[in-house]
């Protein structure tokens, strides 16, 4: 992450400022009455002052005896951890193609699908950022979203999360208060974030740690999942780690390589990695490696069939063991190539390799 994470960029604040100074001045000054022209209002006259005056108003031009139904339109609901890239993930979607709405009250996202509904497919797929900046307005978000569902709306949530010290080093870099810290310090702002966002971070269909990625390893992130034509049933991340750095906060499915023999104490295969021919067979002649590969892998599809039944289109897989280096990684080459055969979109991700 850079500090335009955390910090939004002068130019929007800019414009959103100056967008509601001018709001309040036409609501409160400007004169809107018409003139007595000393003629009869008609019909026509009225419509052609509604489509005139008021620029938000959709044309009804279209909506006649058999026009062919709207089509609704696809939607992503980004929200997360502020300084956590939401800012990024929202203008990867609009270099997609995406219309995206920044800071949208909840409440107002049912119309926002509406209006794109009515847009004869110009506004095909929707993303919207809700933040704690609009918190007065985020109880209104789960209402919006059952809304949506009896809408047959297909939408999604993308939760960016990263760690509390990844979240301060962030807005010390760029001398900014937390928006939540109030007269507190960094980490009191944080920690009621995280209890405001606890329950939509459960209904996530996509959580991103972004805690070590840069804005680019973010951005490939989003691509990877978005930028497809067609949208696949299911798209797996298997994550190889080192549980002495940490457990993936974004993983579905954690999974314990540490029963196998460590490489590490073999002096020959020591300085390689689990990519290594060399490394991955002394993995697998081990005791219980393949066995563990054929049954998690039956595992696995058992549990792809629940979650394309329960409509998640994405799934996290981390494998572990002490450092990242030998086994978590052979073990998720491994497991991502037989995914890949059964037709699941797969990406491998070495979080810790390289780390020593």
């Amino acid at each position: 992450m850079t500090e335009h994470d955390a910090q939004p960029t002068a130019q929007r604040d800019q414009a959103h400022n100056a967008t509601g100074d001018d709001v309040v001045r036409n609501d409160a000054g400007q004169d809107t009455s018409r003139p007595d022209t000393g003629r009869p209002d008609t019909g026509q006259d009225a419509g052609q002052d509604n489509g005139q005056d008021n620029g938000a108003q959709v044309s009804t031009g279209s909506e006649t005896a058999g026009a062919p139904e709207a089509a609704i339109p696809e939607l992503v609901i980004i929200s997360g951890m502020s300084g956590a890239g939401r800012s990024t993930a929202a203008k990867c979607l609009e270099d997609l193609g995406w219309f995206v709405v920044d800071n949208l009250p909840p409440a107002l996202i049912p119309t926002m699908v509406e209006l794109g509904a009515r847009s004869q497919g110009n506004v095909a797929r929707i993303a919207v950022v809700v933040d704690v900046r609009g918190r007065r307005f985020f109880d209104n978000l789960r209402e919006s979203l059952a809304d949506l569902d009896t809408r047959g709306v297909t939408r999604r949530i993308v939760f960016l999360e990263s760690s509390d010290e990844a979240l301060v080093r962030r807005f010390e870099s760029v001398r900014r208060p937390h928006p939540l810290q109030g007269d507190g310090r960094i980490v009191d702002g944080i920690a009621a974030e995280r209890e405001l966002l606890r329950e939509l971070r459960g209904d996530a269909d996509l959580v991103i740690d972004t805690s070590s990625l840069n804005v680019h390893e973010l951005r490939a992130k989003m691509d990877a999942q978005f930028a497809g034509e067609e949208e696949p049933e299911l798209r797996a991340t298997v994550m190889s780690f080192g549980f002495k750095y940490g457990l993936p906060v974004d993983a579905d499915l954690v999974a314990d390589m540490r029963f196998l023999p460590n490489p590490h104490w073999v002096p020959e295969l020591r300085p390689y990695t689990g990519v290594n021919e060399e490394v991955a067979a002394y993995v697998f002649n081990q005791p219980g490696a393949k066995e563990f590969l054929d049954r998690y892998a039956e595992l696995l599809r058992l549990i792809a069939a629940g979650y394309r039944r329960e409509g998640k289109r994405y799934v996290t897989i981390a494998i572990g063991c002490t450092g990242g280096k030998h086994r978590s990684v052979a073990m998720s080459e491994k497991l991502a190539a037989r995914l890949a055969a059964e037709g699941v979109e797969t990406v491998v991700v070495h979080r810790d390799m390289g780390r020593e």
